[in-house]
């Protein structure tokens, strides 16, 4: 059973998953998610991915629908039931089905959705040569830090990028960079890895968390802080991380090189340190 959905206690095929046109999720954007990948048909960094998923739903006061025992054996279910060689695994939550009002229904049942679909990884030609971008106005609200289903500020900015033919949009706001519409961005600028603070303005990856953590075990420099378009485009380096993309060199910004133009030894070296992290 490929491409199969979970519905509020019930697995079936994903084209025959429905939810109601009233549910808060469609009508209001009023729910959080996650998205958690498998190596090797075991999901990755399961624990942190559910702890945010948690952190999320308590931000939107929304409950959290599974203890994380009940969701580890949800998706070991779905996993199974998949068989697929490896999975991208989407989670959601949303306030659940109720006549359509702003405020908060009283004693509403959540709605709880996951789907496990086939995943294709970049292909190991895209991580050698590495990708382009553009840089884009970030426009999304003020809690980017809760992985809100509120995502048409980050879809107009993937749109942008399809558009110019690059892979990411790499997000500034008042002249400071963010974060990329699917991943977050590092910098390498005079031999240090900056990257933009834990906060509202960005949402914490926890591929983010796990390169950080590998750049310091190397030695490597790392500074949580914002840093400008400028120096986004001067930077020897700049590359993505994100729970498809992993370590992601970036070779181009708004069609200008960044440093010669092809990956850089940072970046290859945190590549290799995350294959062997997840082998």
């Amino acid at each position: 059973m490929p491409d199969i959905a979970y519905v509020n206690g019930r697995f079936g095929p994903l084209a025959e998953a429905v939810v109601s046109i009233e549910d808060r999720g469609f009508q209001f954007g009023d729910g959080v998610y996650e998205v958690i990948r498998t190596y090797r048909g075991q999901p990755f960094a399961i624990d942190e991915h559910l702890s945010r998923l948690a952190r999320s739903a308590q931000a939107l006061q929304l409950s959290p629908g599974h203890t994380k025992a009940e969701w580890n054996s949800l998706i070991q279910e779905g996993l199974r039931l998949s068989r697929l060689p490896e999975t991208k695994i989407y989670l959601q939550i949303t306030r659940g089905q109720a006549p359509r009002d702003h405020p908060f229904p009283p004693s509403l049942a959540p709605t709880i959705v996951m789907t496990f679909r086939e995943l294709h990884p970049l292909e190991a030609s895209v991580r050698k040569a590495g990708v382009q971008a553009i840089t884009v106005d970030d426009i999304r609200w003020g809690r980017c830090d809760i992985k809100s289903v509120n995502l048409l500020a980050n879809v107009l900015a993937r749109q942008r990028a399809k558009e110019a033919g690059v892979f990411e949009a790499i997000l500034h706001r008042e002249g400071m960079v963010t974060e990329g519409s699917v991943s977050n961005v590092m910098v390498v600028r005079n031999g240090a890895i900056q990257t933009a603070p834990e906060g509202h303005r960005i949402l914490s990856g926890v591929t983010r968390a796990f390169v950080l953590e590998l750049a310091k075990k190397e030695g490597l420099p790392v500074a949580e802080t914002f840093v400008s378009r400028d120096d986004l485009l001067s930077a020897s380096e700049v590359f993505l991380t994100g729970t498809t993309v992993e370590v992601l060199p970036v070779v181009r910004v708004d069609g200008s090189a960044i440093g010669s133009g092809v990956p850089g030894p940072v970046s290859q070296l945190l590549s290799r340190r995350w294959e062997t992290l997840v082998s």
